[in-house]
């Protein structure tokens, strides 16, 4: 299917800063956009599809903070790694206020810099696996759900949104448990206050305790700087500890010290730190089993526990999927300028057939790819997914109704696999001619919008004999 190598975008005005970090980058197989200051990072921003970017903080009138507000306005999901000669820690809870991912202090070592973006990437890939639908901008804090079970979460939220006491949120992946954490944050006096969030998951066993708690120059191989820490950044504010059920047990006594004191010490250091964190915890994992098989401790558990959240799976509120369907129809709808406005009923009744195992992130994906491929107003059965469509009935998969064509005789073309092949070919054929469509054949634009590289489409439009229609 449509991918391509990873897109980073690397803003600097020290040509030589670029060009040794361009050339690393490259050998670690990423494809590398140089540009030499904020306005070009924000042209190669609307040009090309990036996966992240690296930025220097100090680039004259449009400088590295300009490029994370722009990527926080256009494309918030983005990781923004700032790089700073002036690492104090006051312009880093800045950055990481205003949404960016790290950073690294010049002069900084490569080997850092590179273990930054492989858990930046990762980070990302797992938020968009694990869905943290961020703010859907409905109902009370912007959580779209008339179910009985969210509504008893709304009147949790009322009552300890405004308090210090630790929460823990558990469910699926998917389900939404950085949206309340946020809302918590931002209904609460520390909403002025830093938000910082780590996922567990993202982060190397080794380095666990460096990104929690920081560390000092000299600590260890490849610390060239002093950095704070996650409890650190978030001082006076809130830190979000997704997936905590990943914490190494090891580090798991640290973390309640932490939370027990209000002290963490850096690794190297000498004295201990006194911060002020609101500390909000999320697993998708049952703890108690964890607790059971020896692979979390209890004492922390209970400490994390003090006003558990628990949130439903949505084939558990299914009454909320046609709130969902039509907030999403209007948001893509909008964003590719297309009239879809309805389902026709075969395709309703397949969505709230549909068990959805990865809940709300999941529901709104295949209403995005229904609203990029829907040929008028109306998204029928057959622009609906095969494991969606495979809900309707016997027929839904072939016909649907009446309105999908046959499946075919997989032996008529060498087999299942060569069924399949010659379906994903049409598939690609058919989203890039609909991007192309949209954009007006412009390339740049429909690589953006199906989330690959420009050089990636142009070598997939060669392979589909689509290279005519390149401008």
């Amino acid at each position: 299917m449509l991918g391509g190598r990873k897109q980073i975008l690397v803003a600097d005005d020290e040509a030589n800063i670029r060009r040794v970090v361009s050339a690393q980058l490259q050998a670690d197989g990423y494809d590398v956009h140089e540009v030499g200051d904020g306005a070009q990072a924000i042209e190669a921003l609307k040009e090309h599809h990036i996966d992240a970017v690296v930025t220097d903080l100090r680039m004259g009138t449009i400088d590295g903070m300009a490029v994370l507000r722009y990527c926080q306005e256009h494309c918030a999901d983005l990781p923004v790694i700032m790089i700073t000669a002036y690492g104090t820690i006051d312009i880093a809870v800045e950055a990481m206020r205003l949404g960016a991912f790290d950073f690294v202090a010049k002069p900084f070592d490569l080997a850092e810099l590179r273990n930054v973006i492989t858990k930046a990437l990762r980070t990302s890939e797992i938020r968009t696996r694990d869905v943290q639908i961020e703010g859907l901008g409905k109902g009370r804090y912007k959580i779209i759900s008339n179910d009985p079970a969210m509504i008893d979460v709304y009147g949790i939220l009322d009552k300890v949104a405004d308090t210090p006491a630790t929460v823990l949120i558990s469910g699926e992946s998917g389900t939404g448990k950085e949206l309340i954490a946020r809302a918590l944050h931002e209904n609460s006096s520390r909403k002025d206050k830093p938000f910082i969030r780590v996922n567990c998951g993202a982060i190397p066993r080794d380095l666990m305790e460096a990104e929690l708690f920081g560390y000092e120059r000299g600590s260890f191989t490849g610390a060239v700087n002093s950095k704070p820490g996650r409890f650190e950044l978030a001082h006076g504010g809130t830190l979000f500890l997704d997936e905590i059920g990943e914490i190494p047990v090891e580090m798991q006594v640290k973390l309640l010290r932490a939370i027990q004191e209000g002290e963490i010490d850096r690794v190297g250091g000498i004295k201990p730190i006194t911060v002020d964190v609101r500390l909000i915890a999320a697993s998708n994992r049952e703890l108690k089993k964890e607790i059971a098989a020896g692979r979390f401790r209890e004492d922390l558990y209970y400490r994390l526990n003090v006003v558990p959240i628990h949130l439903p799976p949505l084939r558990e509120r299914r009454g909320d999927i046609p709130l969902l369907v039509e907030h999403f129809l209007g948001v893509y709808a909008g964003r590719f300028k297309k009239p879809v406005s309805q389902l026709s009923g075969e395709a309703r009744d397949a969505l709230l057939a549909y068990s959805w195992p990865g809940n709300i992130r999941e529901l709104e994906n295949v209403i995005e790819r229904c609203v990029l491929l829907a040929d008028d107003n109306t998204i029928r059965l057959r622009d609906l997914s095969t494991e969606v469509r495979s809900t309707a009935g016997s027929g839904a998969g072939g016909g649907g109704a009446g309105e999908d064509e046959d499946d075919g005789d997989p032996n008529a073309v060498g087999g299942l696999k060569g069924l399949v092949k010659e379906r994903t070919r049409a598939l690609e054929r058919d989203l890039i001619m609909k991007a192309l469509d949209q954009t007006n054949t412009n390339v740049t634009q429909a690589a953006r919008l199906l989330k690959i590289s420009r050089k990636s489409l142009q070598i997939k439009m060669k392979e589909l004999g689509l290279r005519e229609l390149n401008t």
